[in-house]
């Protein structure tokens, strides 16, 4: 009787683990090769790095995105590119100012994946 009983739920528990996905996206970089000389640092200057934000006096929430290696040790952490992308649980960056453009963060999120080329 008592396998009666274990045979239902142990279908119902692996149908129930069948349903469940895990979406792993990933970003085609084929042929986009920035550099942070010419293309990341431009991007970090003119919307992140600035007075009052996460430049190397004002360090906002301690982050100071002002030269390469600091960057590339921020944009090491999960949080940087969805704050960029504007994801939910972080808080959308550049704060109060437009998300940047698809290209411009296709660039910052190639760079990463290509090991931050200088």
């Amino acid at each position: 009787m008592r396998i009666l009983f274990l045979v239902p739920v142990f279908l119902i528990v692996v149908i129930m683990s069948s349903c469940t996905s895990t979406t792993t996206t990933t970003t085609d970089c084929t042929g986009i090769t920035p550099t942070y000389t010419n293309d990341i640092a431009s991007v970090m200057n003119n919307s992140c790095a600035l007075s009052g934000c996460h430049n190397s006096s004002s360090k906002s929430a301690g982050i100071d995105l002002s030269t390469y290696d600091k960057v590339k040790t921020e944009s090491a952490k999960s949080n940087f590119l969805k704050s960029i992308k504007h994801q939910s649980g972080v808080a959308a960056m550049p704060q109060g100012l437009a998300k940047l453009s698809d290209a411009t963060i296709l660039n910052i999120e190639c760079w990463i994946n290509n090991n931050w080329p200088q």
